[in-house]
């Protein structure tokens, strides 16, 4: 008799009520998960956004201190001519590691000379509309004569 009202004192979840709460957790993870990820790639463009400009501040302190400035090459740490003038070698987030970024030195006299800096990472094209809108696009770029664009 002891026994019996025991197991009728105890009570735990049915069935019903376990498949609702696995319910609801799937669906707040399928409202999450999409706004981590778009986080995350808007997080990648903005760090390869200030990338672009680090480069571009170590590409006009060497013009200021050279009167024109080095060959077109990749930024990486056999580049000597910018490592004076970069704290650390910027390594492109979207690309992974090893993956460094390219600029292109056109024109020769300091007046006259441009520079473009590609970022070779994929980025997602949502995430550069603040850079060119409607674009399909999935690379940045920064000229010195434009500025920050998006280039396929």
């Amino acid at each position: 008799m002891l026994q019996t009202q025991r197991l009728e004192g105890q009570r735990g979840f049915t069935l019903i009520e376990m498949m609702i709460v696995v319910a609801i957790i799937a669906i707040l993870v399928s409202i999450l998960v999409p706004n981590f990820i778009r986080a995350r790639a808007q997080a990648q463009t903005a760090a390869c956004e200030a990338n672009l400009k680090e480069i571009a501040t170590a590409l006009e302190l060497y013009e200021t201190d050279n009167d024109s400035y080095p060959p077109s090459g990749t930024v990486n740490t056999s580049n000597t001519a910018l490592q004076p003038y970069l704290k650390q070698t910027p390594v492109d987030p979207a690309g992974g590691p090893g993956v460094y970024y390219a600029y292109t030195v056109t024109g020769s006299g300091s007046s006259t000379a441009t520079y473009t800096i590609l970022c070779p990472g994929i980025h997602d094209p949502g995430t550069l509309q603040n850079i060119s809108p409607n674009t399909t696009d999935t690379h940045i770029q920064y000229t010195s004569a434009a500025g920050f664009s998006a280039a396929n």
